[in-house]
């Protein structure tokens, strides 16, 4: 996690558990090395505190749609052309 979008270390420390927590949730997950990366801030006026239950709920909530579109097939199987 950058600083740059979570200054405090304590906010780093959630994010980092609630993914950890996440994937262990997830037994169908492929194997492999994946990488959880944050593309902006979390705005600080909407969570004061660095480990409030809103973080850690608006986490976990961010965290299910990320593997629920993972998990989803990427590509549907055509179906067999008709001659």
């Amino acid at each position: 996690m950058p600083k740059r979008h979570a200054r405090r270390s304590v906010t780093r420390q959630l994010l980092k558990r609630q993914i950890r927590a996440a994937f262990a949730e997830r037994p169908g997950m492929p194997p492999g090395l994946w990488v959880v990366r944050l593309r902006s801030p979390f705005d600080r006026q909407k969570f004061p505190s660095a480990a409030s239950d809103a973080l850690r709920q608006a986490a976990r909530a961010e965290l299910a749609q990320l593997l629920d579109r993972a998990l989803k097939p990427r590509h549907e199987p055509r179906p067999e052309a008709v001659a």
